[in-house]
C-alpha cells in the first residue's frame, strides 16, 4: 500500500477510536448500553454512507483474512479476559443451581432451538450450517451484558447469573462453533467427532490459562516490579498475560485461546494480587477501546446487500431466538430457584448477542467465500448480524424500561452530601449490598466519589429534579448528610412530601436543631450526640464496640424483615440450627415493639429480626430470612 493509502488507514483507525469514545460518552449520558451506538457508528461510516470509510480501503480484500483475524482475535482475548476477571466465584452463591443450568441445559436449548429455527426459516440451509449459526448465537457475552447492567442495577443474584452465563457461553459457543465449522461444514465428518474435538480444545485452553495465570500471579506476588513503577508494571504484566494465554492456546488449537483467556481471567480475578484496583481500572479502559474498535469495524465492513438478501428469514430467526427460545431456556434454567417472576421475565428479555458471534461469523464467512460457498457465507453473516442488531437495539434500548415494569431494580438509598460522613455511610451500605447514590454539588468531590467506585450525581439535593434523576421515585431511604442543617431539613421535607419516602433520616449538625427536626416528623441524628454515644460505647461496652468497628469488619449487626415462608410460624429453637454458623437472632421488632426473644418465641409475618454475628454469616442470615 502507498504511503498516502497508509496515512488514510491510520486516519480512519483514529476516527474509529474517536467514534468509540464518543459512543461511550453518549451511552453514559443517555443511560443506554454502548453497543447500540457502536453498531450505529459502524453502519453510518461504512455501508450506509461509504464516504468516511470507503469499502475499497477497508474491505476484506485490502486487509486480508489473516490480519483481520489477528486484530479481532487479540481484541476478543482482552475483552473476554476482562469480563472473566470480574467474575468472583463467591458471587455464584447467589444462584448456583440456576447459573449451572443456564450454561449447560440452557445453552443446549439455545443451540438446538436456534438451529431448528434457522433450518425452518431458510429451508435450503443444511443442518451443518444451521447448527453453526446456532452455536454462534448461544453466546450472549459480557460485552453486551455488562453495559446493560451498568444502567440497570439489578439484584446481585440476577447480575451474577447473567454475567456468568455470558462469560461461560462466550467460551463454549466459540469452541463449539469452530468444531462444527471444521468437522461438519468444511470436512463433512460425522457429528460424533464433535464431542472429542470440543473437549480437546476446551481442555487445552483451560490448561494454558491456568499455567499463564500461575506465572503472572507468581511474578506479581514474589518478584520486585520496581517500587516506583510497580503499579504500571503490574498492569502491563496482566495485559500481557491475557494476550499470551490467548495466543499460546490458539497456537495449539483454533479458538482454544478464548477458553485460555477466560480461564486466566477467572483465576487471577479470584486471587489476592497486588495493585488490583489499578489493574482493574486499566483493563477497563483498554477493553472499552478495543471493544469499540472491533464492533465499529465489523459493522462498517458489513454489506447491506447481504442483510437484505436474508432479511425476512433472518428476522424470523431473530424473533424465534428472542421471543421463544430465550424465555424457554430461562424458564427451564431458573425453575425452583430464588428468582421472582419479574426477575425471570427480565432475564428472559435480556439476551443480546455480542462480540463472539460477530467476530467469529465474519471470519467464517471469509473462509466460506474462499471455498466457493458464497451463498452459505451470506446466510451465516446476514443471519448472525441481524440477530445481533435486533437483540442489541431492542433489548439493550428497552432493558431499563422492562426492568422498571417488572420491578426488578432494587430500591435505592440516596445520600445527599458527599463529605466524610456521606462517603463513610455509603461505604458501609454498599458493603452489605445496598444500591447507593450520592448527591453532591461540588464537582471536585463528585470526581473523588466516583473514583472511589460510588455512583454520584452532580446537583443540589434540595432540587426536586435532581432527586428524581437520582432515583427518588424508587428509593426506600433518603439520608440528608450535609454540613448545613437548613439544607438537610429541606431535603428531608422534599423526600417525605414530594416522593412519599417513609424512611427519611437527617443529620443535625447543631444539637439545638434536633427538636425542631423531630417536630416535623424527621428522624434525626445529632452529630455531637453520635460522637458522645460512640465514646460511651468505648467506655461502657468496649468489647462489642471494638468488635463492630474492627478494621477487618469481622462483626456485623443487621435488621431484616422476615419474608421467608419457611420461617413463619416456627420458634427460634427450630430456626436456630438452620441459621449460618456465627449468626444469631438478637432482637425482634413487632408492631413497633422491640423484643428480646427466648427459644420458644415464634416468628410471624412482618417481624423484623436483628441478626448479630460475623459479617459473612450475617449476610447469609439476611438472605435466609428475606427470601423472595
Amino acid at each position: 500500500m502507498s504511503a498516502g493509502g497508509a496515512d488514510v488507514i491510520v486516519l480512519l483507525v483514529a476516527m474509529i477510536f474517536a467514534l468509540g469514545v464518543g459512543a461511550q460518552l453518549l451511552a453514559a449520558r443517555l443511560r443506554l448500553p454502548s453497543i447500540i451506538f457502536y453498531i450505529a457508528a459502524g453502519l453510518a461510516i461504512g455501508p450506509l454512507s461509504g464516504f468516511v470509510l470507503p469499502s475499497r480501503l477497508f474491505s476484506l480484500e485490502t486487509f486480508g483474512a489473516g490480519p483481520l483475524s489477528a486484530i479481532v482475535g487479540l481484541s476478543v482475548a482482552i475483552i473476554v479476559f476482562e469480563g472473566a476477571f470480574h467474575l468472583h466465584l463467591d458471587r455464584l452463591r447467589e444462584a448456583p443451581a440456576a447459573t449451572f443450568r443456564l450454561v449447560t441445559l440452557g445453552a443446549g436449548i439455545a443451540l438446538v432451538g436456534t438451529a431448528v429455527a434457522v433450518k425452518l426459516a431458510f429451508g435450503t440451509a443444511t443442518w451443518g450450517l444451521s447448527f453453526l449459526i446456532g452455536a454462534l448465537l448461544v453466546a450472549t457475552g459480557p460485552t453486551v451484558i455488562a453495559p446493560i447492567l451498568q444502567v440497570v442495577p439489578v439484584r446481585d443474584r440476577v447480575a451474577a447469573a447473567l454475567e456468568t452465563e455470558g462469560i461461560v457461553n462466550d467460551v463454549t459457543a466459540a469452541i463449539t462453533a469452530v468444531v462444527v465449522f471444521e468437522v461438519v461444514v468444511l470436512s463433512g465428518n460425522p457429528p460424533v467427532e464433535l464431542l472429542s474435538a470440543f473437549a480437546e480444545r476446551l481442555g487445552q485452553g483451560v490448561l494454558v490459562g491456568v499455567i499463564v495465570a500461575g506465572v503472572v500471579y507468581y511474578l506479581l506476588r514474589y518478584i520486585d516490579l520496581s517500587p516506583g513503577d510497580a503499579p504500571r508494571n503490574a498492569r502491563l504484566l496482566v495485559l500481557a498475560g491475557a494476550i499470551v494465554s490467548y495466543a499460546g492456546a490458539n497456537y495449539l488449537s483454533g479458538e482454544a485461546g478464548v477458553a485460555a483467556a477466560a480461564t486466566a481471567g477467572i483465576v487471577l480475578g479470584n486471587l489476592d494480587i497486588p495493585y488490583e484496583e489499578d489493574i482493574t481500572a486499566f483493563k477497563g479502559d483498554v477493553t472499552l477501546l478495543v471493544l469499540s474498535f472491533v464492533f465499529i469495524t465489523l459493522a462498517a465492513i458489513l454489506e447491506l446487500e447481504v442483510l437484505f438478501d436474508v432479511l425476512v428469514p433472518g428476522l424470523i430467526v431473530a424473533v424465534a431466538v428472542a421471543a421463544v427460545i430465550r424465555p424457554l431456556l430461562m424458564y427451564v434454567s431458573t425453575v425452583g430457584g430464588r428468582f421472582t417472576f419479574g426477575e425471570r421475565a427480565f432475564m428472559s428479555f435480556v439476551g443480546p448477542r455480542g462480540i463472539i458471534p460477530a467476530s467469529v461469523a465474519t471470519l467464517f464467512a471469509i473462509e466460506l467465500q474462499s471455498q466457493g460457498m458464497a451463498a452459505e457465507a451470506n446466510v451465516l453473516i446476514g443471519t448472525v448480524f441481524l440477530v445481533i442488531l435486533a437483540t442489541a437495539v431492542v433489548e439493550g434500548g428497552l432493558a431499563r424500561y422492562v426492568a422498571q415494569y417488572f420491578d426488578v431494580i432494587p430500591m435505592r438509598v440516596i445520600i445527599v452530601g458527599g463529605g466524610r460522613v456521606g462517603r463513610a455511610l455509603a461505604d458501609r451500605l454498599e458493603d452489605r449490598g445496598e444500591n447507593v447514590v450520592i448527591i453532591e454539588d461540588d464537582e471536585t468531590q463528585v470526581e473523588e466519589i466516583r473514583n472511589d467506585g460510588f455512583t454520584a450525581i452532580i446537583g443540589d439535593g434540595t432540587d426536586t429534579d435532581v432527586l428524581r434523576e437520582s432515583g427518588a421515585n424508587n428509593a426506600k431511604t433518603v439520608v440528608a448528610a450535609t454540613g448545613d442543617d437548613d439544607t438537610n431539613l429541606l431535603v428531608a421535607q422534599l423526600a417525605s412530601t414530594n416522593f412519599e419516602i417513609e424512611d427519611v433520616i437527617a443529620r443535625a449538625n447543631n444539637p439545638d436543631n434536633v427538636e425542631a427536626f423531630e417536630d416535623l416528623g424527621v428522624r434525626t441524628i445529632s452529630s455531637s450526640m453520635a460522637v458522645a454515644w460512640a465514646i460511651d460505647n468505648q467506655i461502657e461496652r468496649p468489647a462489642i464496640a471494638h468488635w463492630m468497628t474492627d478494621i477487618d469488619r469481622v462483626g456485623d449487626v443487621q435488621e431484616v424483615e422476615v419474608t421467608s415462608e419457611n420461617l413463619i410460624g416456627r420458634s427460634l429453637r427450630e430456626i436456630g440450627p438452620e441459621l449460618p454458623d456465627s449468626c444469631l437472632i438478637a432482637l425482634v421488632n413487632r408492631d413497633g415493639e422491640t423484643i428480646v426473644p427466648n427459644a420458644e418465641f415464634t416468628i410471624q409475618a412482618g417481624d423484623k429480626v436483628t441478626l448479630l454475628g460475623e459479617s459473612d454469616a450475617v449476610r447469609e442470615g439476611m438472605a435466609f430470612c428475606h427470601q423472595s
